[in-house]
Formats: structure tokens, sequence, C-alpha cells
């Protein structure tokens, strides 16, 4: 994304609207505002899942699962793609290693 905005949108994420020759499959400002709500949700989401591997105390893995099934979910605001990166996100924010997400539909991979 090369224009006047200053947000670095990482290539990680760029790959979730990129199709397989390479191009964008959304408007770069349509990316570049999902980017910014997917990076506040993984930010947002590091106090909840310290909270409860504190509390619950179930593994690492157990929780960064369970939050991805909850973003997975219809009606959950993210897409199945989106909700996979944002976990990815996360478990990088809180150094945990990320497990095995569910492969996602054929027509998000």
């Amino acid at each position: 994304m090369h224009d006047d905005n200053q947000i670095f949108v990482p290539p990680s994420f760029m790959a979730v609207f990129t199709d397989a020759r390479g191009r964008l499959t959304e408007k770069a400002d349509a990316v570049r505002a999902r980017y910014e709500l997917c990076e506040d949700l993984a930010c947002h989401l590091v106090e909840q899942a310290q909270t409860l591997y504190h509390v619950q105390a179930p593994s690492e893995a157990e929780i960064l699962l369970r939050i991805h099934a909850g973003l997975s979910s219809p009606g959950a605001g993210t897409s199945p793609a989106e909700a996979s990166w944002v976990v990815q996100r996360l478990a990088e924010l809180l150094q945990w290693r990320c497990p095995e997400l569910p492969p996602l539909p054929p027509n998000e991979a």
C-alpha cells in the first residue's frame, strides 16, 4: 500500500485480502480499515487472554482456540481469515505459541 496514509499494513494481513495472483481483492482503504480493526482487536484481547490464563488455568493453546472459535462464529464481525490473523497476532503479542488453527473454508483460503 503506497499512498499518503502512514499506517503500515503488514504482509501477513495483506495476504488475507490477496488473490492467487497477488492482487488485492478489496480496495486499499478497505484493507487498511480492516487491518486497523483486527490489530485493535488483537491488542484488546491481550488482557482478556491473560486473565483467562490466570483465572481458569487452561492452556495457552486452549485459550487461543476458544478465542478463534468466537471470532470465527457468524455475527462476530470478522471473516474466518481475519479471525485466524487476529489469533496469530494475539499469540505474538502474548509471546505464546500459536496452536494449529482450523483450516479456512475453500472460499477463504
